[in-house]
């Protein structure tokens, strides 16, 4: 297990969320959004410097910033599943 951010994961491959080290009320919005641990998503673009991250999660396509991508604990090995 390798464990980096979600901003620094690489695109097209899917991982799995360990963590999220935001605030209450932060974790509540991305959990609504499909983001909770144990869920796998797949990067499909970000900036490099700061802008959007964009996930698929499940069958949905989100977008979060850059600051809480990287509060986003993620395995950067592919997942399984």
């Amino acid at each position: 297990m390798h464990k980096t951010s979600l901003n620094k994961a690489k695109k097209n491959v899917k991982v799995k969320v360990l963590e999220i080290s935001a605030g209450r009320m932060a974790t509540v919005r991305l959990s609504a959004l499909g983001l909770r641990p144990g869920v796998s998503v797949v990067k499909i673009s970000s900036f490099a410097l700061r802008g959007p991250v964009t996930l698929k999660v499940g069958r949905s396509t989100i977008a979060i910033g850059h600051g809480m991508a990287e509060k986003i604990v993620v395995d950067s090995q592919p997942a399984s599943s």
